[in-house]
C-alpha cells in the first residue's frame, strides 16, 4: 500500500537529515522532491499545492530545538500535515437514530460496494447489532444472489428481493421488514453503472428519499486515482454524502485517492478496504495512515489486530517457553503460523511494521510468504504427535511419509527442520538475554519453502 510514495518521502527525509539546520534553500529543494512524489502518487494538483505550501511555511517558521535534528522536525511537520489532509481523526459511523438506522452505499460498478456491504455487516454484527443486508441492484446479473451468499456465509439476515422489483419498492419493503423484525440497521447496496449517468443519479436520489439514511457512504476504488476523487465529487453534488469508503488499497494503487478525496469532497474517509477477505475492511485513522506513508508503521493497528485475533493463553504459554529456552516444539511453531494467518498473513503484518523493522523482510513477497505458511502447516499436520514434540526423531523413512502426506518433497521437510532448529537456537539466545544476537540472527529471514 502506497509503497512508491513511502520510498520517495523517506528519501527526502534522509536528505534533510544530512543537513545541520533548516535553510530556505534546503527546504525548497526537499519540497520539490515531495511535490514530484505526490504527483507520481496521483494526488490531485490543488491538494499537492496546498500541502507543499503548508509544509514549507511551517518548516521555514520552525525553531528547531538543539535536541531535535532537522530530519526529525521535518518528519513531524510532514506527518502532521498528512494527517490534517486526510481528516485529522477517525470519523465513526453515526447510528444514533430510531431503529432501523439505514446505511446507504453508492458508487460505480466494480468499486466493491457489494463486498463492502458484507464486510461492514460483519463489523457491525460483531458490535452486537442486528443487521439486515439488502440489495437493489436489479441490473447486474446475480448481484442480489452475490450479496445473499455473502450474508449466509457471515450469518447475517438478508432481505429477499427479485430482479423484477423496482429498486424503490425494494427500499420501502425492506424498511417495513426491518421494523417488523426489530433490526437495528439496514445496509442497503445500490446498483452501480460503468459511468455516471442521469438515470443512475435519478434512481439513487429516489432511494435516498425513500430510505432517509443516516449514513450515505460513497464506495470508491482507490486504484482509479484522481478519477476516483472526481467521481466522488460528482456523487457529492447530487447526494448528501456523509463519508467515503476507499476499497482496493491492497492493490497496485498509488495512493492519490487516499490523500485527495477528503480535501476535494469535504467528506471524511470512514473505512478502507485492505483485502478481499470478509475481515478486509478497516476503520480509517488518518494519523495511522500518515505514519505508514512515512514508513513509521502502524503499531497501534498491529496491537489491535493482535488483541482481536491472538489467543492470549497460547501467547502466554509461548512466552514462558521463550523465557525458559526449553520445550519450544513444532506444535508451538504451527500455533504461531495460525496466529499470523488470523492477523491477515505476512503482507498485513509487514504493512503495519515500521520500515526499520520490515526493511530486510520487505524482500519477501507477501504472497510467497503466505504460500509458505500454508505449506509449513501442511507438513506439520502430516507429522505424528510424537514427531511434532521431538523433531529430532524424523529420519529418512519418516521424511518420505511426511512429504507424501503433505504433497511436498523431502527437501522441503529438510528445509523446515533446519529452520526450526535455527529458531530453537534463537529462542535459547533470547532466554539468556541476548536480544541483540537474536535480532542479528533473524536477519530478515522468513521460512520459505520455495
Amino acid at each position: 500500500m502506497l509503497e512508491n510514495l513511502t520510498d520517495r518521502l523517506q528519501s527526502v527525509i534522509r536528505t534533510i537529515r544530512g543537513q545541520a539546520r533548516f535553510t530556505e534553500e534546503n527546504i525548497s529543494e526537499a519540497m520539490r522532491e515531495v511535490r514530484i512524489a505526490l504527483i507520481e502518487a496521483d494526488v490531485a494538483l490543488p491538494v499537492v499545492k496546498q500541502f507543499i505550501d503548508q509544509v514549507k511555511e511551517k518548516a521555514i517558521g520552525a525553531e528547531v530545538l538543539k535536541s531535535v535534528s532537522p530530519g526529525q522536525a521535518i518528519v513531524k511537520i510532514v506527518q502532521d500535515e498528512l494527517t490534517i489532509l486526510m481528516g485529522e481523526e477517525n470519523a465513526e459511523l453515526n447510528l444514533s437514530t430510531k431503529p432501523p438506522a439505514v446505511v446507504l452505499l453508492a458508487g460505480l460498478q466494480g468499486s466493491g460496494k457489494t463486498t463492502t456491504a458484507g464486510k461492514l455487516g460483519k463489523i457491525l454484527k460483531e458490535q452486537k447489532k442486528k443487521v439486515l443486508l439488502v440489495s437493489a441492484d436489479v441490473y447486474r446479473p446475480a448481484a442480489i444472489e452475490q450479496l445473499k451468499i455473502l450474508a449466509e456465509s457471515l450469518q447475517i439476515d438478508f432481505f429477499e428481493a427479485s430482479i423484477k422489483d423496482k429498486p424503490e419498492k425494494i427500499a420501502a419493503s425492506s424498511l417495513t421488514y426491518a421494523k417488523k423484525n426489530f433490526h437495528d440497521l439496514i445496509i442497503f447496496d445500490t446498483a452501480g453503472r460503468l459511468g455516471i449517468d442521469e438515470a443512475m443519479m435519478k434512481e439513487i436520489k429516489l432511494l435516498h428519499k425513500t430510505l432517509s439514511p443516516i449514513e450515505t457512504l460513497f464506495v470508491v476504488d482507490a486504484m482509479q486515482g484522481q478519477d476516483a476523487v472526481n467521481t466522488a465529487k460528482a456523487f457529492g453534488d447530487v447526494l448528501p454524502l456523509t463519508g467515503v469508503v476507499l476499497t482496493k488499497l491492497d492493490g497496485d494503487s498509488r495512493g492519490g485517492a487516499a490523500l485527495s478525496v477528503r480535501h476535494i469532497t469535504g467528506k471524511p474517509i470512514k473505512f478502507i478496504g485492505v483485502s478481499e477477505k470478509t475481515d478486509g475492511l478497516q476503520a480509517f485513522h488518518p494519523e495511522r495512515m500518515a505514519s505508514r506513508i512515512l514508513g513509521m508503521g502502524d503499531i497501534v493497528g498491529l496491537v489491535e489486530e493482535a488483541q482481536k485475533n491472538v489467543d492470549i493463553k497460547e501467547a502466554e504459554k509461548l512466552a514462558e517457553k521463550v523465557k525458559s529456552g526449553k520445550d519450544f516444539d513444532l506444535n508451538d511453531f504451527k500455533n504461531q503460523i495460525a496466529q499470523m494467518k488470523k492477523m491477515g498473513g505476512v503482507g498485513a503484518l509487514m504493512d503495519k511494521m515500521p520500515s526499520e523493522l520490515s526493511g530486510a523482510a520487505s524482500k519477501i513477497n507477501p504472497e510467497d510468504g503466505d504460500k509458505s505458511l500454508v505449506q509449513i502447516e501442511a507438513i506439520i499436520n502430516s507429522m505424528t504427535a510424537l514427531e511434532r514434540r521431538k523433531p529430532e526423531i524424523i529420519k529418512a523413512k519418516r521424511k518420505i511419509r511426511i512429504a507424501n502426506g503433505s504433497g511436498t518433497q523431502v527437501q522441503d521437510i529438510n528445509k523446515l527442520l533446519k529452520q526450526f532448529e535455527e529458531m530453537q537456537k534463537m529462542m535459547k539466545m533470547f532466554s539468556k538475554g541476548g536480544i541483540g544476537k537474536l535480532l542479528r540472527g533473524l536477519g530478515g529471514k522468513f521460512p520459505r519453502m520455495h
